[in-house]
């Protein structure tokens, strides 16, 4: 019998300026699939909400993008989806979650994108990215990590040039 090994495809890009963390969120928008999971991972500061506002704004949302830090959860309906954008940096309990009705606001037209994902525990589902954010010398990286085969045929990398 076989055994099957499930192949990590991962890695790392430089956004030596904010803008190029823009782009870069520009031309991933232009291929993503939904539905779509990405955790938003790394330090205060790091580039969590700059990356999901300028996604939302690539994806054609024109208002203003704000950080779900206090209500947890912002909804930004656009014509042919809907994003979610969490964030959990403030709970103290992943079942704190069950009062979102996360499970009746997840459709297969939905993106979402969760901020501090560790603090949800069993009550998110599983990613399709995994992106996480770090200081750099210059600017910040991103490590990301593709989760589902949905998420391996989309190569982050595509999208720095």
């Amino acid at each position: 019998m076989k055994a099957s090994h499930a192949v990590t495809i991962q890695g790392e890009v430089a956004f030596p300026v904010e803008a190029d963390l823009e782009l870069f969120a520009n031309n991933f928008a232009s291929k993503l699939q939904v539905p779509l999971v990405i955790w938003l991972e790394g330090d205060l500061g790091a580039g969590k909400t700059t990356f999901a506002r300028a996604l939302l704004h690539a994806l054609g949302y024109t208002g203003r993008v704000k950080s779900p830090t206090y209500g947890l959860l912002e909804q930004y309906p656009l014509a042919s989806m809907q994003v979610l954008h969490m964030d959990l940096y403030r709970i103290s309990d992943p079942g704190e979650l069950e009062f979102l009705g996360l499970e009746d606001l997840l459709d297969d037209q939905t993106i979402l994108l969760v901020e501090w994902p560790g603090r949800g525990g069993e009550w998110l589902p599983k990613p399709d990215f995994i992106f996480e954010f770090v200081y750099a010398v210059q600017g910040r990286d991103l490590h990301w990590k593709a989760c589902t085969e949905q998420a391996k045929t989309i190569d982050p990398l595509a999208f720095t040039t």
